[in-house]
């Protein structure tokens, strides 16, 4: 732990590094997976498991906590830590991802976001110093800017718009930011998948001297080969001594190959929506525990894994309880891909600091491609 904000690159392998973040709340080892607590929990699990599993670090979401509790409201009562009982870093996103995925409900000008609230129909406003301060109310330790995402596909003239409305809103958001020992402002790179927007986007940023950066609007439904070039473009414009955030991705196989091209933290909704709908993540691939095949085995989705929810439980039992629509399977389930995932991250970590990052992504490729277990 660090009294102020610091990130250590420890190693690099190719592309993929080894690093750490410290902060006065704790460490986060990179490459790192965090799980999304968007309304201030991680769905379907006890934070204290959420630890257990590896994590370091969790996020929450800016526009649904301040349409409820309110962050004025969690401030009050301590702060987003204290409330949830997690003494450990948060991220906080800002808002923007909202501007893109409830359009319906939105105004957009240059001042900031006019949201009607999905929850009661209720205006609010969201300009880059609200989100910030929103985000201190929450008592975050990393904060993003207010950006635009623009889902894709899109023209090159609205990418443009976008991608330079987010850039003055970067400025904004650092002037609101101010000074604040120990915590951190990420700026956002846009550019949805226009090439030389996107370095024009990194340039930019890089010249504002932040404490790190994200690669934002690659989780919006392109397909995979354009995020990587994307990653590709973009991630030789950025500092090499700065953390690098990809926001909401992804599968496995997205960061096992993000991390070959040098991003340093990761998040998405996939491990726990995927488990509450009764899809498992494992080292031999993706496990459909509804399927009847799974009826009368006996056998857990991973005997090696150290998380019980893996490793304790019957296919059996979890397809049971997931055909009969019992919360506890998608909790136990929750808890399993949460724990692969970490597991992974674990995995990619030892390998970059063996420097041989390249034969572990084969070797975990070449396990998922052989498939489940033959039924029992």
């Amino acid at each position: 732990m660090s009294e102020s904000f610091q990130f250590q690159l420890k190693k690099t392998d190719g592309g993929a590094r080894l690093g750490e973040v410290s902060m006065p709340r704790g460490t986060i080892r990179t490459p790192a997976f965090m799980p999304v607590g968007t309304v201030g929990t991680v769905k379907a699990m006890y934070l204290d498991q959420v630890r257990e599993t590896g994590a370091d670090i969790i996020l929450g979401n800016t526009y649904h906590l301040m349409l409820r509790p309110t962050a004025e409201r969690v401030a009050r009562l301590g702060g987003l830590h204290e409330l949830i009982r997690w003494r450990h870093p948060i991220l906080t996103d800002s808002g923007g991802f909202q501007v893109m995925s409830l359009s319906g409900l939105r105004k957009l000008d240059e001042k900031g976001v006019t949201f009607k609230s999905h929850v009661d129909g209720s205006t609010h406003h969201m300009s880059p110093e609200r989100s910030i301060e929103i985000q201190g109310l929450l008592g975050s330790d990393i904060q993003m800017q207010l950006d635009e995402c623009v889902a894709l596909p899109a023209t090159p003239k609205e990418i443009e718009r976008a991608m330079e409305l987010s850039l003055r809103w970067a400025e904004r958001c650092k002037v609101a930011f101010g000074d604040q020992p120990g915590k951190a402002m990420f700026g956002i790179v846009q550019g949805g998948d226009v090439q030389e927007l996107r370095v024009r986007s990194a340039q930019a940023l890089k010249q504002m001297d932040l404490k790190g950066y994200a690669v934002g609007g690659l989780a919006v439904g392109e397909p995979q080969d354009v995020m990587l070039r994307m990653l590709e473009l973009t991630l030789p414009e950025l500092p090499a001594d700065k953390p690098r955030y990809l926001m909401g991705v992804g599968t496995p196989d997205d960061i096992l190959k993000s991390v070959a091209r040098g991003i340093d933290m990761f998040d998405c909704v996939m491990p726990t929506r995927s488990g509450r709908h009764g899809l498992a993540f494992t080292r031999r691939g993706k496990v459909n525990i509804r399927n009847a095949r799974h009826a009368e085995d006996m056998r857990p989705l991973d005997d090696q894994s150290t998380c019980p929810a893996s490793r304790d439980y019957s296919r059996a039992y979890l397809h049971h309880l997931v055909r009969a629509n019992e919360a506890l399977g998608g909790m136990l389930l929750s808890w399993h891909n949460l724990a692969y995932y970490q597991e992974l991250m674990q995995g990619i970590r030892q390998a970059i600091a063996e420097g041989r990052f390249a034969d572990f992504m084969a070797e975990t490729q070449e396990n998922w491609a052989r498939g489940d277990l033959e039924p029992a």
